[in-house]
């Protein structure tokens, strides 16, 4: 599975249900790696989205202990038994983590591929996704040039768990 996230210097994904910074590029680089894809994220990131709805063009598949939750356009699943069930069908390098924090930890053993937006500032936050650079499991195995937005610089990093250490299955 790959798991894909905009991170800022701390490793900081977000600050008050609501993402760091929006830039442009980085969702087209998201648009681009997930379309026509499976993603798997929490309720709360899908309130992020625009009206709170399922991203068009991808399978959404919700990780929530609410039973009651019922969302149009998107499959609910409550547990990781369920999930991985319902992920049978797909390929695993179509498959898509996209958020937020408990629902990166969670998924984070099963990936084997981690798309970074790496944003070169630090922002006040209180969502973190794990630091891959301090896990000895995970190597940067591609690096784009540095972009820029405004005065953000930011760039593109591909992480590839290593060796032995490859994600469990599921």
């Amino acid at each position: 599975m790959n798991i894909i996230a905009a991170v800022d210097n701390n490793w900081a994904i977000g600050y008050r249900n609501d993402l760091l910074v929006r830039i442009p590029n980085d969702q087209k680089h998201f648009r681009e790696e997930t379309m026509g894809k499976v993603v798997v994220l929490g309720h709360r990131t899908l309130e992020t989205f625009p009206q709170g709805m399922p991203l068009q063009g991808r399978k959404n598949i919700i990780l929530s202990a609410d039973r009651k939750l019922q969302i149009r356009h998107a499959l609910v699943v409550h547990s990781l038994e369920e999930l991985f069930h319902e992920l049978q069908p797909y390929a695993s390098q179509d498959i898509y983590v996209i958020g937020g924090e408990s629902v990166y930890r969670q998924l984070l053993p099963y990936c084997d591929v981690a798309h970074i937006t790496k944003i070169d500032r630090r922002y006040e936050a209180d969502r973190f996704f794990p630091d891959l650079d301090q896990d000895q499991e995970w190597r940067i195995t591609m690096d784009s040039e540095e972009q820029t937005y405004f005065d953000l610089e930011y760039v593109f990093l591909k992480y590839e768990r290593v060796g032995a250490a490859r994600a469990l299955r599921l």
